[in-house]
């Protein structure tokens, strides 16, 4: 054989294993798969000559994997009859980012389910039974009435101020067999005037109402800070008869995004927890030390949970997005965690030259792939080298427009797998999640209802 560079010597063989072990050309049992590999591993070859030895093996070992898992995931659509755009739940990815979430939290934290990110009733009531937790993170009124439904002895804390109005509605509205659940929601306040609002409210339908600060640690995007309103709400909470302080909820969400390199992470941290310190010496000043104890303390999310292991401060973090792990949270903080969402969709059309809307096809030049709907928050993965038009030509959510190398093996009815970009609003769209597990489709999970 003639002399290679040593970056081949570690891909040639699984090339030749590859190709001498697909059926011969014309066999009954010839696949686009095979084609399909061969191919993969060609577009490996050049994309990795640089790179040596072991880093070569590694990459082309997980490359490799993640086409088979596709594959396999594509066969196990086949067989459960699937046709039509679908969002998909690896439930074995999905019990092991759990675990992983769960070894990484002292046993002094607790951890609240964030519900407009894992909007499914059995994808929440799996997390919960997994996590032992009773808490629940809800967004908005129509979230709160149906998860009071469905989870009445759930602790719910409200993730963003409510109008006062939406309150009036979920007292005026609650359900006899679920009257325990109001006594279940922390009502999150911003502002004194807010507080005034609902003080009203609660002595209208003449019940007691569990109210959990919200403060600004450096995400401006309101919230309470150390001064002269956070003491008027705080003694107004301390005289009043018609509602306790349940809570303190600080995110910090803006940290995450910060530079490492130059200081900025690390100072925005400190200065997070610093506002975080000064809130709670002011209700340790006005409530004492044995309330501020039994007080929910939540803080962060996905990507900034891990700075919160110190329970001096916060004793709950809340989230959920890490748990599926959408594209949005590919990150340092969450390398452990495993993407467990995608969404695949039929090809309708495939063409094997490039064609933009209103001009001429230019041959050769790419391969056109039309899909079953489309134009959602989420970016091709399977099969590789598919890409959106860099100036968005061709996006549609009828029939959207992919484009790949000449060497993308697809044809109509094949599936194309994307990576939801985040969970929250993209899990609302396609029905009944399919839950993907051992190779098989094994259940379909309902969708919480759209709500804004």
């Amino acid at each position: 054989m003639t002399n290679l560079p040593d970056w081949s010597a570690a891909v040639v063989p699984i090339l030749a294993v590859q190709a001498f072990s697909a059926p011969k050309s014309g066999s009954p049992d010839m696949t686009r798969q095979g084609h399909i590999r061969v191919l993969y591993i060609g577009r490996i070859l050049f994309r990795h000559r640089k790179r040596r030895g072991k880093d070569i093996a590694k990459g082309v070992s997980d490359l490799m994997a993640d086409e088979t898992y596709f594959e396999t995931l594509s066969g196990a659509l086949d067989t459960a009859g699937i046709a039509t755009p679908r969002l998909i739940i690896d439930r074995s990815r999905l019990d092991r980012n759990i675990d992983c979430l769960k070894n990484s939290l002292s046993d002094e934290t607790a951890f609240r389910v964030v519900v407009k990110s894992l909007p499914s009733t059995e994808l929440i009531s799996r997390v919960m039974k997994k996590t032992r937790t009773d808490r629940l993170m809800t967004f908005n009124l129509p979230m709160l009435k149906f998860l009071s439904e469905h989870y009445p002895m759930a602790d719910q804390l409200l993730g963003k101020p409510l109008p006062a109005r939406a309150m009036d509605s979920f007292f005026s509205k609650i359900r006899p067999r679920n009257v325990l659940a109001h006594q279940n929601v922390q009502w999150l306040v911003d502002t004194e005037a807010r507080l005034t609002q609902y003080l009203d409210i609660a002595e209208r339908y003449a019940t007691r109402i569990r109210v959990s600060l919200e403060i600004d640690i450096g995400l401006h995007r309101g919230g309470l800070v150390p001064g002269e309103e956070l003491d008027r709400v705080l003694s107004l909470l301390a005289d009043h008869t018609r509602a306790d302080l349940s809570g303190i909820m600080g995110y910090d969400l803006h940290v995450a995004h910060m530079q490492p390199d130059d200081g900025s992470k690390a100072r925005a941290d400190e200065h997070a927890k610093s506002v975080y310190r000064e809130v709670l010496n002011r209700v340790e000043h006005f409530f004492g030390t044995e309330t501020l104890n039994l007080l929910v303390r939540n803080a962060a999310g996905s990507q900034t949970y891990s700075l919160w292991a110190n329970t001096d401060l916060a004793n709950e973090v809340a989230l959920g997005s890490a748990l599926v792990k959408p594209s949005n949270f590919d990150c340092d903080a969450l390398a452990e965690f495993e993407p467990a969402c995608f969404i695949a969709t039929p090809v309708l059309k495939t063409w094997p030259y490039l064609a933009l809307p209103g001009e001429t096809a230019t041959s050769d030049a790419s391969t056109t792939v039309f899909t079953y709907g489309g134009y959602w928050k989420a970016d091709p993965v399977y099969p590789d080298g598919l890409s959106y038009h860099s100036d968005g030509r061709g996006r549609s959510s009828n029939q959207d427009m992919l484009l790949g190398n000449p060497g993308v093996q697809l044809a109509p009815d094949d599936f194309v797998f994307l990576r939801p970009r985040q969970s929250e609003a993209v899990f609302l769209q396609f029905g009944e999640i399919l839950v993907y597990e051992d190779g098989q489709i094994v259940d379909e999970w309902p969708v919480l209802p759209p709500s804004a």
